[in-house]
């Protein structure tokens, strides 16, 4: 119909209108169907191009080492703020003085303390010395009682040797006594029979009772005597036990002193080692007032200001960025995530202010990011439940930038399996994790 109708208007017109073989295209083939199909094939194609799973995480450039992270410099001691020798972004190197504090303390006012503190210390060892030279007098003497304990304990037993002797020399002579009188007796006994029977006159019978009365008597005489000498041979014996007990009693003083120097001694040691400690105080404590730099690094984070300030013990002055350290980025990742990472694993970053073009399953097709490997993967979680990991600068890709700062932003691709776009699709359709391999370098267990 639209033909008939285009071939009568040019019959009518006399001539042939172009415009209306572009309006009615009743002989014209669509390409739209050739386009679909190609652009289907081309979607299948790239459902079968590799894909490199990974895992994408934030985190911040740091310091491998502890000792080179940004660490606050804390007072030792209180103290008032006397001068500042620095100010907020200076360079500073070991050693040297950040800023200058005074003493607030009672006990630490004394200008002269120290020097006083010495001269308690030169007396209490003198005092010591003293008592040490006691001892030694005291040692003296109870060697020189000793010596003469020993002279008189001879002396009394040659005098108790005496004695026995003059006892032993009364008994005998006693028992020669005694003889006497058994044989006076027999002759006063034989003289008064013989006086009844007239044999002897009276006067021999006398002479015989006078005999008889002069042996009773000496043998009394003798018995006292050694009686006297046993006497003396037990005196002798208490003289020596008084003399054994006087002079333990004099030396058991002299011990008694000799301890007590000892005690004084010992109680003059601990307090001289209080002021030998003490006066190790007060130089360390006057070598604080100086808080000096304690490695190279740039100061920051200045909490305290002005002059005359007063601060606390332990608190924060300034902060210190340590100039040299060796870089790392710590990255935080998800619990799911972590059975996946190994120590030694690459990863690759993309560091804030540094332009990149990254395509996170291509990373050969990348530009402007940086390698690493995982150094150390902590086994506790952060108060956000994820587990921190720290990564070094990979020796055989391109170094980190120099001039990366402590604390900037990082994103890191923990780099895992290669399998097709299909694959990936379908497992983050499903909510499937990254596939659990075996790494060349980091010898993980196979589990699909």
């Amino acid at each position: 119909m639209a033909e008939l109708i285009s071939n009568d208007i040019q019959n009518r017109a006399g001539i042939r209108l172009k415009s209306l073989d572009h309006i009615y295209r009743n002989n014209y083939q669509s390409k739209v169907r050739r386009i679909f199909w190609l652009v289907i094939l081309f979607l299948l194609l790239i459902l079968f191009l590799p894909w490199n799973q990974n895992i994408r995480s934030e985190g911040s450039v740091t310091a491998l080492r502890p000792e080179q992270r940004p660490q606050q410099l804390n007072n030792f001691i209180p103290g008032r703020i006397v001068k500042w020798w620095v100010k907020e972004g200076d360079l500073v190197k070991k050693g040297d003085t950040i800023v200058q504090l005074a003493e607030i303390k009672d006990a630490y006012l004394d200008p002269n303390l120290m020097s006083r503190t010495k001269e308690q210390l030169v007396a209490e060892q003198s005092s010591i010395g003293f008592y040490e030279g006691k001892v030694d007098a005291v040692n003296a003497q109870i060697s020189a009682l000793d010596q003469e304990r020993n002279f008189k304990m001879k002396a009394i037993s040659n005098k108790y040797i005496q004695a026995l002797r003059k006892a032993e020399s009364d008994s005998l002579e006693l028992i020669a006594v005694k003889n006497e009188m058994t044989v006076a007796e027999r002759q006063i006994e034989a003289a008064n029979k013989m006086f009844s029977s007239g044999v002897i006159p009276l006067t021999e019978l006398e002479r015989r009772r006078i005999n008889f009365q002069n042996t009773s008597a000496k043998l009394l005489g003798t018995q006292n005597k050694f009686n006297n000498s046993k006497q003396d041979v037990l005196i002798v014996m208490l003289e020596k036990e008084a003399l054994v007990q006087e002079y333990a009693e004099k030396i058991a003083k002299a011990s008694g002193d000799q301890l007590e120097s000892r005690s004084k001694i010992a109680d003059g040691q601990g307090k001289l080692s209080k002021l030998q400690n003490q006066l190790s105080n007060y130089s360390i404590r006057s070598g604080q007032y100086f808080v000096i730099a304690p490695q190279d690094g740039q100061v920051v984070k200045a909490r305290k200001a002005g002059i005359n300030e007063v601060v606390k013990e332990g608190d924060m002055i300034v902060e210190i960025v340590p100039g040299n350290y060796d870089k790392a980025v710590e990255l935080w990742v998800a619990p799911m995530d972590l059975q996946l990472l190994s120590v030694g694993q690459k990863v690759r970053f993309m560091f804030d202010g540094f332009p990149a073009i990254v395509f996170s399953g291509w990373p050969a097709a990348s530009y402007g990011t940086f390698s690493g490997k995982i150094a150390a993967i902590e086994g506790n979680t952060d108060k956000n439940g994820k587990f921190r990991i720290l990564v070094t600068q990979d020796p055989g890709d391109r170094p980190w930038p120099e001039s990366l700062k402590m604390g900037g932003g990082a994103i890191g691709f923990a780099l895992l399996k290669v399998v097709p776009i299909w694959y990936e699709l379908w497992r983050r359709i499903n909510g499937f994790p990254p596939d659990f391999y075996k790494d060349q370098n980091s010898e993980k267990v196979i589990k699909r």
